[in-house]
């Protein structure tokens, strides 16, 4: 622009100022950008189940396919660490165990990271269950990472061995989400045993163990920490470092969870879930998600970068409630700058092959697709 057209330009604006009088200066402030990418994909659960013969292996190249082609860009890998180990699996996993990587298994996870890749997929590592914690039962582990310098030796130590790996990996394809859903339990083998937040010392000293541990292999590498209380809760104790942090959309539970058994108290005795609408005691919302989702819009506005790392829904929850319960998610997420990954792209909580009885579900290559639940993504 030439000086003299700046000059007249910007006569013009003070004019207008003085003539609207100080209710002008009243502009809109400007949403800080998140500081990372809008991600928006899949959890896929090839390496989700501590045996190597267990989970739901079968991610194809023709799925990472579609999910390019339906305009996403994102996949997260939740792994169970056992999973890619060589020990005696009929009894208790030992400490010393822990550092006995099973190059094949490691080469397995890598070929689906390769193939994500191929088809323009950002790929975030995830220790679904890490030494020493993981938020499912099912697997026993000999000390607790919260509390124990064994475990958060080990920890580190996987972490530093994927960071190795992808050692010249640009951060535009590899992230390292640190542990899942973190909590803290009095038994760490008890499903069922009482859940309270972490405290946010020890899981500053964690974070920070990992993030040395992976930045020592490449400086630039992008690491994600889940929220506290199993991903609901933003970890101030950590904002101050070079780590983004996830959240989770599964507010409120009676809509997420629905009927759950893993995850509900008597599942069979439950109100049946609206959206909008009184369930039981409480009025369920898009104020509550509003109210839930305001500390993690707070946190992208302070300059930490934000991704929901898992969200969505059971298949018992009717599936016109679903839709507009995660219509209200997705539009809170999107609307901010924070991306989303579903749990997860094929299985109950899936986009294909979701077995819900409420739903037409359309023929796409031998898969039942739920085009509504695809639509209502493919729009945030």
């Amino acid at each position: 622009m030439h000086r003299r057209s700046f000059l007249k330009n910007t006569g013009l604006a003070a004019a207008t100022v003085a003539a609207a009088g100080s209710s002008a200066l009243a502009l809109p402030e400007l949403k800080k950008k998140n500081k990372i990418p809008q991600w928006k994909g899949f959890n896929l659960l090839d390496f989700f189940s501590p045996s190597p013969t267990g989970g739901r292996r079968g991610t194809t190249e023709e799925h990472l396919k579609w999910i390019s082609d339906w305009g996403f860009d994102f996949v997260r890998l939740p792994m169970a660490y056992p999973h890619y180990l060589k020990f005696d699996r009929s009894r208790n996993i030992k400490p010393e165990e822990v550092y006995q990587i099973d190059e094949q298994a490691v080469d397995r996870i890598d070929a689906l990271v390769d193939l994500a890749h191929k088809h323009n997929l950002h790929v975030s590592l995830n220790l679904h269950r890490a030494p020493g914690y993981c938020v499912n039962a099912g697997f026993y582990e000999p000390y607790n990472l919260w509390t124990d310098q064994a475990a958060l030796d080990a920890f580190t130590f996987h972490w530093n061995m994927w960071a190795k790996r992808y050692k010249n990996v640009s951060s535009k394809k590899i992230s390292f989400d640190l542990v899942n859903e973190p909590s803290m339990r009095a038994d760490m083998n008890d499903q069922h045993s009482k859940r309270s937040s972490v405290p946010g010392e020890a899981y500053r000293r964690v974070a920070i163990a990992a993030s040395e541990a992976i930045r020592k292999e490449n400086k630039k590498h992008l690491i994600i920490a889940d929220g506290n209380d199993t991903g609901s809760s933003v970890i101030p104790e950590i904002a101050d470092l070079d780590i983004a942090q996830s959240c989770r959309g599964y507010n409120p539970g009676i809509i997420s969870h629905y009927k759950a058994p893993w995850a509900m108290k008597d599942p069979d005795n439950l109100p049946e879930p609206k959206w909008p609408g009184q369930v039981g005691n409480q009025y369920l919302s898009r104020e509550m998600l509003e109210k839930f989702y305001k500390p993690w819009i707070e946190l992208v506005e302070k300059g930490v970068g934000v991704h929901c790392g898992e969200c969505g829904c059971w298949n018992k929850t009717p599936h016109p409630v679903f839709l507009a319960w995660f219509g209200d998610v997705l539009d809170i997420l999107s609307s901010n700058g924070i991306g989303f990954a579903l749990w997860e792209f094929s299985g109950d909580f899936g986009v294909l092959n979701s077995k819900r009885a409420d739903v037409a579900y359309e023929d796409w290559y031998g898969q039942k697709l739920d085009r509504k639940l695809l639509e209502l993504m493919q729009k945030a």
